[in-house]
């Protein structure tokens, strides 16, 4: 963690939404003058997309489990570590752009699936990292204790799915047969690498649906937000910081000394309310520091 260069992550699945919080933080950002260091998570990927489908298959044959880029056998996890040590003690590290498709493609100069080359950071205030691992821990790697604020992003399970399988089937063209079976594929690395994190949140939204999801394979709708409810859970925060918050968003209801409950239209102004004003205080307290530091 750093004083002077505060690094910010948003960890959460595929389809939980984290996306969405990387694109309202953007916009807030231009509109405080913050230049953030933007990291996505699948840029610590290990493998390019072609060469990952061979290893999956290989995998299924010989390992008798899966691989999956949930767990860490399909990153390189080492690497972000080292981006978020030194950026915390220098404000720089070497990071790279996952190129998804053909549009970025053209803008990076490279092959949608592949790499761009590494680069060094600096010149940021902060890190923004969105991905799977923004609080993973295991015997080699520790990435949380180098992040200033955690935040987790949730849905239920089903719900969960249910977006995966829209995102999927629209915008990658893949058919329900295949996702069902990188759902599967992808469990014991869910369960093992992905859930654990959201016990390290510093803040943890989890969206829970209104409606019948029962069968997420079989769900044609869209979720609005007016139909599901947030689950806010908050570590280390007082019971009277929770109430001062939960007064200025309509609809919240504090649950317990560390929970509270609203409704899903809320969302947008939690994100302000509760984690964009807290990276302002971060980004705030850094740039005063690093003033003092200069003028020493």
């Amino acid at each position: 963690m750093s004083a002077t260069f505060p690094i910010i992550a948003i960890t959460g699945s595929s389809g939980s939404g984290t996306t969405h919080i990387w694109n309202e933080f953007q916009k807030f950002c231009e509109g405080k003058k913050i230049f953030p260091g933007l990291i996505e998570g699948d840029s610590f990927h290990k493998y390019e997309r072609q060469e990952m489908r061979k290893i999956i298959d290989a995998w299924e044959r010989t390992a008798g489990r899966g691989i999956s880029h949930f767990g860490p056998e399909a990153n390189v996890l080492e690497k972000l570590e080292a981006l978020f040590s030194n950026f915390a003690s220098s404000g720089s590290g070497f990071y790279r752009k996952y190129i998804h498709n053909d549009d970025e493609a053209n803008r990076y100069g490279g092959k949608a699936g592949s790499f761009t080359d590494w680069q060094e950071l600096k010149n940021c205030d902060l890190i923004f990292y969105e991905g799977l691992h923004g609080g993973f821990i295991d015997e080699n790697v520790n990435i949380a204790k180098h992040v200033d604020l955690l935040i987790g992003v949730t849905p239920t399970i089903n719900l969960e799915w249910i977006q995966k399988i829209r995102r999927d089937s629209a915008e990658r063209g893949h058919n329900l047969k295949n996702i069902a079976s990188s759902i599967l594929r992808r469990m014991d690395d869910y369960v093992n690498y992905i859930v654990p994190q959201f016990s390290r949140t510093d803040v943890n939204f989890q969206r829970v649906p209104l409606v019948d999801t029962s069968n997420p394979f079989a769900f044609n709708s869209e979720i609005s937000p007016e139909d599901t409810l947030i689950v806010v859970r908050f570590k280390n925060y007082p019971i009277r910081a929770i109430e001062k918050l939960s007064s200025k968003i309509n609809g919240a209801e504090i649950k317990s000394r560390d929970t509270l409950i609203l409704p899903g239209s809320e969302f947008l102004k939690s994100l302000e309310i509760i984690v964009f004003s807290r990276i302002l205080k971060l980004t705030k307290k850094a740039r005063r520091v690093k003033r003092l530091s200069m003028n020493e």
